[in-house]
């Protein structure tokens, strides 16, 4: 056990391109699909948590129950639709990095809507007052909101990243786990395991810890300023 610790850590070291490979994959997927997910759930969040209408709390019950969407069920609907029969079949998304950035941005698209409308919903009452006594508009009135949301934005983005490095099952359906074009870490850490080479497995994993535990650290530290 010691053993395979000790050359784990030689493998990250070493420069081993396939292992460099699986990881620059992973941070173009994690990083594309967290921002694609951040610039369409802000506003929405930010509009759902700030408006008042009928239906909201209907749209907001709908956002949490996809909010627990398993992976494996959206890694299959996107399967379904990229495949020879789905309707965006003749895109060519199926085992390709593209497709599999969609299947995240619709995992993490529910989360970002959901921890914008939670905290604006605590903030947008005071905001819509001030904005409504100096005759400021709507729309306008959004942007405020976002505005005062910045800390929590960035907040938001960091989960979402660390949301994307863990996901696993859509990836592995939609992408396919493709050696130099579709296998990412956590796909990886599967397919070495099952194969024995548990050298490179546990590199990627720890490789991975490392990425998480920065991630949580970086958001504590923004939540930190948040609160002062």
């Amino acid at each position: 056990m010691i053993g395979s610790f000790g050359e784990a850590f030689r493998l990250i070291f070493s420069g081993d391109s396939t292992l460099y490979q699986i990881i620059a994959v992973t941070l173009r997927m994690t990083l594309t699909s967290s921002l694609l997910a951040l610039l369409i759930g802000v506003p929405i969040g930010t509009w759902l948590g700030s408006a008042r209408f009928r239906g909201r709390k209907i749209l907001v019950v709908i956002d949490r129950a996809l909010m627990g969407l398993p992976p494996v069920v959206c890694g299959l609907f996107c399967y379904l639709l990229f495949s020879g029969v789905g309707p965006l079949r003749a895109l060519r998304l199926l085992y390709t990095l593209a497709g599999m950035v969609i299947a995240q941005v619709m995992l993490l698209c529910p989360m970002a809507i959901g921890m914008m409308e939670s905290h604006a919903n605590n903030i947008a009452p005071q905001i819509r007052e001030n904005t409504k006594g100096l005759g400021i508009r709507r729309f306008r009135t959004l942007l405020l909101t976002m505005n005062e949301s910045r800390y929590h934005i960035a907040t938001t983005f960091l989960t979402l990243l660390g949301r994307a490095l863990a996901e696993v099952g859509a990836v592995s359906i939609v992408g396919g786990a493709i050696m130099f074009k579709t296998n990412v870490m956590t796909t990886a850490i599967m397919d070495y395991t099952s194969m024995g080479n548990f050298k490179t497995a546990l590199a990627l994993g720890i490789i991975l810890l490392f990425l998480s535990l920065a991630l949580n650290i970086i958001v504590a530290l923004v939540q930190g300023r948040f609160e002062k």
